[in-house]
């Protein structure tokens, strides 16, 4: 039987012997430190090689433990597959979605969670362009039996030697997306409107600072106007006294009838009246200006709305120059706290532009009625025209609006009216008449408690 020779002792050190060419003696005494010294230069490498690959390691699950927190805390469906669409890795909020956990849909199928109408656009998404994101619409099948829609992003993924391995979908529910587009629309809307809103009060204030030092300087022109027609009526009186006193033979003489003093005479009673009521129109006018230009808070006191009323409508049918029935149903003694003259402008400018509504038609008729409902008054305006225009009665009350001809409207009358009712707390309503035309019903409290902001509301 034979024996192995690498059995024996000293085996080793023969070979190494015969391979350094070595004395026997001389090998036995050389060759060991060596061999130590390459035991322990392997030994080291093999220390700093398990300390360097620990902390790979530990780098590596830090890593990887970083990416799945992160993955899971993400609301998007998340679903990566492999090259034949079998799911390799999806997220806890696809987990949600589908309603199971993901041992149960690694391995399985995408496409058996896809509606069947859409899974020939997941194939399509799929097997896609190289390293393009693809965007598409999905409906998923959910835990609830409900198909819901999904905005789905897919791209695809590649291992380390460049080759397609699979596709990563990342997914968003459309609602969401509708909602937050919705949000941002509106708020770009609000912006908008907030900052034509902003340039309408800044041309306001403008206007009204302007307005206020107008009717500062009308003031006093208008009193040397009072003053001198009263001065002109005082010497008319006088000159008829005069002439009364002095008898027929003035009357008879040639230079009295050369100047036509009886005609002037009886004439100037009226010129003076007519430039009186010039006047108080005028001064009128500069009230109006001075109430536009709000520099002064109203004076609040009782006042019938009837007769305020009455007196408006012959105010406006005296302006407008033309004819129309004017019926009044007003229940008697309605009474409301309020600024008479910014009440008395209100009822003009609705009445004026009930007369205007109603040119058009052959027998013009308004109707004023004034109501005691308890805690507030309500005053009706309408008319027989032809009503708003669709979108109109969604826009008179704004500043400069205005459906009127060029010189036959400023857009201001009913933004005024506006104003003025807000500012007494009160609520105004344009809206299409029943049976033709348009109405506009105001609402003030009685009492006169005013609430800042009172509402406008538009039929």
């Amino acid at each position: 039987m034979m024996t192995n020779r690498s059995s024996r002792p000293g085996n080793m050190l023969e070979l190494l012997s015969g391979s350094l060419g070595l004395p026997d003696d001389a090998q036995t005494e050389n060759i060991w430190p060596e061999v130590v010294r390459k035991v322990d230069e392997v030994y080291s490498d093999l220390i700093r090689y398990e300390a360097d690959l620990e902390s790979k390691n530990a780098e590596l699950e830090e890593a990887q433990q970083f990416i799945s927190s992160v993955i899971a805390c993400v609301s998007d469906i998340l679903v990566v597959s492999d090259e034949k669409g079998l799911i390799v890795q999806v997220n806890p909020a696809f987990q949600r979605l589908i309603g199971l956990d993901e041992d149960s849909l690694r391995g399985a199928s995408l496409a058996d969670y896809i509606l069947a109408e859409d899974r020939s656009v997941l194939r399509r998404i799929a097997h896609g362009g190289e390293g393009n994101v693809t965007e598409c619409e999905l409906r998923f099948l959910c835990v609830d039996g409900v198909a819901r829609l999904m905005a789905v992003n897919c791209s695809a993924r590649f291992d380390h030697a460049g080759r397609r391995v699979g596709a990563v979908l990342t997914g968003r529910p459309i609602g969401e997306l509708r909602r937050a587009y919705e949000a941002l629309h509106n708020a770009h809307i609000e912006l908008q409107q907030a900052q034509r809103t902003l340039i309408e009060q800044e041309k306001m204030a403008s206007i009204g600072r302007l307005v206020a030092g107008v009717a500062h300087e009308l003031n006093n022109p208008i009193s040397f106007i009072y003053g001198n027609v009263h001065a002109l009526e005082k010497y008319r009186r006088s000159l008829s006294d005069y002439f009364a006193q002095t008898g027929e033979k003035t009357r008879q003489s040639e230079a009295w009838r050369a100047h036509r003093i009886d005609a002037i005479l009886a004439d100037l009673p009226s010129l003076t009246e007519g430039m009186m009521e010039g006047a108080v129109r005028i001064s009128e006018i500069v009230r109006n200006l001075r109430r536009l230009s709000f520099s002064r808070p109203a004076e609040i006191q009782r006042i019938d709305l009837e007769r305020m009323a009455r007196t408006a409508a012959n105010w406006a049918s005296r302006s407008k120059h033309r004819r129309a029935d004017i019926l009044f149903d007003c229940e008697p003694g309605v009474v409301a706290e309020a600024h008479e003259g910014q009440m008395h402008q209100v009822l003009v400018n609705l009445i004026v532009n009930a007369f205007d509504a109603a040119e058009s038609v052959a027998e013009p008729r308004i109707r004023v009625a004034i109501r005691n409902l308890g805690g507030e008054a309500e005053i009706v305006v309408e008319d027989n025209g032809h009503g708003f225009a669709e979108g109109v009665a969604d826009k008179i009350f704004e500043p400069f609006f205005t459906t009127k001809s060029v010189g036959e409207g400023t857009g201001l009358g009913l933004w005024v009216s506006y104003s003025i009712i807000k500012e007494h707390g009160g609520s105004i309503v344009a809206a299409n008449r029943a049976g033709g035309g348009a109405v506009l019903t105001v609402r003030l409290p009685i009492d006169g408690a005013r609430t800042p902001g009172g509402a406008q509301e538009r039929i």
